[in-house]
Parts: C-alpha cells; sequence; structure tokens
C-alpha cells in the first residue's frame, strides 16, 4: 500500500489551486498525482477549514452585533440604520444538466450568485455562494434579524 499524502502538501496544494487559480491538470503536473486525487483533496481541505473556522469567520448575528453594525454606519459613512453593504456577482458557468432555467439570469447568460455583506469595516458579516442565476440579491438575503 502507499503511503498517504501528508496533510502539509494537501494544505499547500489546496492553497496554491486557490491562490493561481491554475486547473487540476496543472496541479497533477506540479505535484505528481492524479487530477482527480487533486479534486478530491481541494474539497476535503476547503471543508475542514470552512467547518473550523466558519464561526472565527462569521460570528452569530446577536441583536447586540446588529445595533453596533448600524451604529457604525452612522458613524462612518453618515448612514444611519444601515445594517449592512450587500452585492452579488454573477459567475458565469455552462448549464448544467437538468437544471432547466434555475440558473438563466437577466443578463441572458447562466450563472450562479457570489454574493456577500459586508458592515462599515468592509469586515463580512454574511456570505452566500452557489445561488441560482435567476435570484435577485434581496432573494437570497434571507437571514434572521435576530437571534
Amino acid at each position: 500500500m502507499r503511503e498517504s499524502i501528508p496533510v502539509e502538501e494537501k494544505l499547500l496544494i489546496t492553497l496554491r489551486y486557490l491562490a493561481t487559480g491554475c486547473s487540476f491538470v496543472d496541479m497533477h503536473y506540479a505535484f505528481k498525482i492524479g487530477k482527480f486525487t487533486v479534486s478530491l483533496i481541494v474539497q476535503e481541505v476547503c471543508k475542514a477549514i470552512w467547518t473550523h473556522a466558519k464561526h472565527i469567520t462569521f460570528p452569530s448575528l446577536t441583536t447586540e452585533k446588529w445595533l453596533q453594525i448600524a451604529e457604525g454606519f452612522k458613524k462612518n459613512a453618515n448612514f444611519p440604520h444601515c445594517i449592512g453593504a450587500i452585492d452579488g456577482k454573477h459567475i458565469r458557468m455552462i448549464k448544467p444538466a437538468n437544471s432547466g432555467s434555475m440558473f438563466y439570469n437577466y443578463k441572458n447568460y447562466f450563472s450562479m450568485v457570489l454574493f456577500a455583506m459586508c458592515d462599515s469595516n468592509y469586515l463580512f458579516t454574511y456570505a452566500d455562494v452557489g445561488s441560482y442565476g435567476k435570484s435577485s440579491d434581496s432573494g437570497i438575503l434571507k437571514i434572521p434579524l435576530y437571534e
């Protein structure tokens, strides 16, 4: 039986993939492992990072936190009663099989939406990746205002 790929190398592969945007084929040649193995490593490491860091990156939005965000917008931007700046970005993609028109957007191409909200200090407070292209920003933002 072969030795397994060390955790350090898995992290290195994932970080290089995310930082450079290289294809799995490029990573296959650079690290001398299979393309499918590279894709599994990237998925596994990204899932582990998200599982262990999501509570640090995106803390729970309590009533006190919402009030703090609103105060920041009032103080820094002279924009009272604002609890976040939002925007969505359509990421062009090939139509997924059996998806109908769910990913077809108003710009007349297939996409999924990368959506984010931040506070007055440009820190993310909410993010959503993978919503249907037909969805609007307000349709994606469905978070509770109170915990």
